[in-house]
């Protein structure tokens, strides 16, 4: 990977829709030669897809949590799928440490949030955090 590969998936990072010639023009290449690295940075893993950024609130999601999740004896594999399967966990993470899992949920309400942690209160220990802002989004590290 060379400095045009890390600055074309820095200006992909900033806006995935971005159109082949204009990023082409940006990166100083024809169409041709940055659709082949693309193509390259695809193949060999660098670049998984393209997502979609969303505005939660919009959705009508109006608290976003941070759960940490420690799992009651034998119940590791239940307590993963469960997350799983929460259609409201947008995220989660297995980590190391007393808990198992760090999971990002988002509600509607803090009703609904709570219906979600009863349900995982069954066969888990949960320490909740509301998120109030989010001053670093998910980026690109250093390239």
């Amino acid at each position: 990977m060379d400095d045009i590969d890390r600055q074309m998936l820095a200006l992909l990072a900033e806006d995935a829709r971005m159109s082949l010639k204009t990023l082409s023009a940006k990166v100083g290449l024809s169409s041709p030669s940055t659709s082949e690295r693309l193509r390259r940075l695809e193949e060999s893993g660098v670049i998984q897809g393209y997502t979609l950024n969303v505005n939660l609130p919009a959705l009508g999601y109006a608290f976003q949590s941070l759960v940490r999740v420690k799992p009651l004896p034998g119940m590791l594999k239940k307590v993963e799928q469960m997350i799983v399967e929460t259609p409201e966990a947008i995220e989660c993470d297995k980590v190391t440490g007393e808990d198992c899992f760090i999971v990002r949920l988002v509600a509607h309400s803090l009703e609904q949030l709570d219906q979600i942690l009863d349900r995982l209160a069954e066969r888990a220990q949960s320490n909740t955090s509301i998120v109030k802002t989010t001053p670093v989004k998910r980026r690109l590290p250093p390239l």
